[in-house]
């Protein structure tokens, strides 16, 4: 019995850790291409990611308990591997941070609009998430977990209740929309919506490297955020419009997210509150988790010890950089998700599985309990798509390859 007890909690762990704020985006990246280009990438994009995950769990299962994954960089890649997993990893916290506090903001400042009639300027949206739920990340994990508990109940009630509503009012003639050429917008977003490599030392340990039940929490555990997905974009992508006001090509363009958009385009009912609902329980479970180990990550990296004014000072460098570019960049929930995804987790955890296989398995001679299957071949092809990912994102930030809501606007008149 304790033994199915960890196999549902390594699942739950593994949805769990997918499932964020990431997902709200994905409507405003992929209503350009259309539904089913979508719905192909979102698969690919779960091979490729539970593919990597195996990987990391190889590297993993050669060290000793209680090894995290600067560790396994250092002991595979030498020291270059560890300092660059350092920075990357740290990278990936402060983007990821900046994109929940730029999302979130939003959020409460139109449910506290809705609820007394106050209209507060935008520039204060980021302050009530970073005071209030930023309180339990100054006071440490225990606070963090008790509250989360409740967040992740809010989390699977809202969604339930928001399917239940907005099913009804999906025009299915929407989702029909095919446009391929646009469908690289999504990639590196998209990948920000399956990374969970990082807890696999943790369900190692949890499971005690009980091999077949790894391999099935990382199987089903990824599944439920790829079925949660599917369901995601047939609500958003059925009911809001490609153009208009309140369409996805206007959203693109103002960095809003999904949930932001199918309130302001269904008005305010019931219906876009429990869109609301979703997002801001969405929003704030990532925001705690990862704003928690980027703290922790600052304290045990910068040796600041969690007293008092140590906890202050964690407080603020964990938040104000964040803080600071939520401020002055009005498309921050989309630009910080874009360079977390194909900067951090494409290549902390798509890349760098591949790198720390490769020199283990073939130059160092290590041997596990387990061997991800498809040999040097599959190594080459996973490396060659992290490499892709990584040029489209840098083509993108650079100016070779740009994209806007107008440029999308230019291909519909051509179709018509």
């Amino acid at each position: 019995m304790n033994s199915i007890h960890r196999l549902i909690g390594g699942i739950l762990l593994v949805a769990g850790t997918t499932i964020g704020a990431g997902m709200l985006a994905l409507p405003i990246v992929t209503g350009f291409a259309g539904f089913l280009p979508s719905i192909i990438l979102f698969i690919l994009y779960w091979f490729y990611m539970t593919f990597t995950a195996f990987l990391m769990l190889e590297v993993n299962l050669w060290m000793e308990e209680h090894t995290n994954l600067i560790t396994m960089a250092k002991r595979t890649l030498g020291r270059s591997g560890e300092v660059v997993s350092w920075l990357i990893y740290l990278f990936l916290l402060y983007t990821l941070t900046t994109a929940y506090l730029a999302g979130g903001g939003p959020i409460f400042i139109e449910t506290f609009e809705a609820m007394t009639g106050w209209h507060l300027p935008k520039w204060m949206s980021p302050f009530p998430l970073l005071f209030l739920f930023g309180f339990f990340v100054y006071q440490g994990a225990r606070s963090v977990d008790y509250v989360n508990r409740l967040l992740m109940l809010g989390l699977a009630i809202s969604y339930i209740l928001m399917v239940y509503f907005l099913a009804p009012h999906v025009k299915y003639s929407l989702l029909s929309h095919v446009n391929w050429n646009t469908l690289w917008v999504a990639v590196s977003i998209v990948s920000t919506s399956f990374g969970f490599h990082i807890i696999i030392p943790t369900l190692t340990d949890y499971l005690h490297r009980d091999v077949k039940q790894l391999k099935w929490v990382l199987i089903i555990g990824s599944l439920i955020p790829l079925c949660v997905y599917i369901s995601w974009e047939i609500l958003t992508l059925g009911i809001i419009p490609l153009e208009g006001s309140s369409g996805l090509a206007e959203g693109f363009k103002m960095g809003e997210d999904g949930a932001s958009l199918l309130g302001t385009y269904l008005g305010k009912t019931d219906l876009s509150l429990a869109a609301r609902l979703f997002s801001l329980f969405a929003i704030v479970t990532s925001f705690l988790g990862v704003s928690l180990s980027l703290r922790d990550f600052l304290a045990d990296g910068l040796s600041i010890q969690k007293t008092s004014k140590g906890r202050l000072l964690l407080y603020l460098l964990t938040f104000v950089p964040p803080l600071i570019i939520t401020l002055i960049d009005p498309r921050a929930f989309l630009n910080a998700l874009e360079y977390a995804g194909a900067f951090g987790v494409v290549t902390l955890l798509g890349l760098f599985p591949v790198l720390m296989v490769w020199r283990g398995r073939y130059i160092q001679q290590r041997r596990g309990e387990f061997r991800t299957p498809g040999g040097r071949f599959a190594l080459i092809i996973v490396s060659i798509i992290s490499i892709t990912v990584i040029g489209f994102e840098i083509a993108n930030k650079t100016g070779f390859l740009t994209f806007s809501s107008s440029h999308f606007e230019l291909i519909s008149e051509q179709e018509r």
